[in-house]
């Protein structure tokens, strides 16, 4: 967690980008190893190393992968807390809401995703704003200091309201 002068007061969870990283080494070493491997043989029946199209393919993973890190990297994605708010922040737009503007919060698990941790979703509708916003707590550093700065959060905003059927 980090405080920087122009964020005083706020606490500041940076987004992780450990799995960007360990995908860009993957894709690497699989070239690496691919172009060692297939170098090392000589077979009629293979093309050329330089004309094998399975190392253009790894290559282009190898690409987008370092590119996709860089652009998440510059992005520079961080999560604020203050005392009154909650700001998204990155390098290009920052989006700032206030507790008193929330309708509902909900701390739970997401379904469709499989990680450890039963409070890995935080949900939350704003006033006069149809979608919801949905914070991941894993995908931020220091998780357990996020999580519990959500749950003073959510002492002071109402819950989740269940949908009851039968209208009753």
């Amino acid at each position: 967690m980090e405080t920087r002068p122009d964020t005083a007061g706020m606490k500041v969870f940076k987004y992780k980008l450990d799995f960007y990283y360990q995908q860009a080494i993957l894709y690497l070493v699989t070239l690496v190893l691919y172009a060692g491997i297939r170098g090392t043989f000589t077979l009629e029946q293979l093309p050329s190393l330089i004309a094998d199209p399975i190392l253009y393919i790894i290559i282009v993973f190898v690409l987008i992968s370092f590119v996709v890190l860089v652009l998440n990297r510059m992005r520079d994605r961080r999560l604020m807390i203050s005392r009154d708010r909650i700001v998204f922040h990155n390098k290009f737009h920052e989006r700032e809401i206030l507790f008193t503007e929330m309708e509902w919060m909900h701390i739970g698990r997401e379904r469709t995703v499989r990680t450890a941790g039963r409070s890995q979703l935080v949900l939350f509708k704003v006033k006069d704003r149809r979608r919801l916003f949905r914070i991941r707590i894993g995908r931020y550093e220091h998780e357990k200091d996020l999580l519990m700065e959500i749950h003073l959060i959510a002492q002071a905003v109402p819950k989740r309201k269940r949908f009851a059927f039968g209208g009753g």
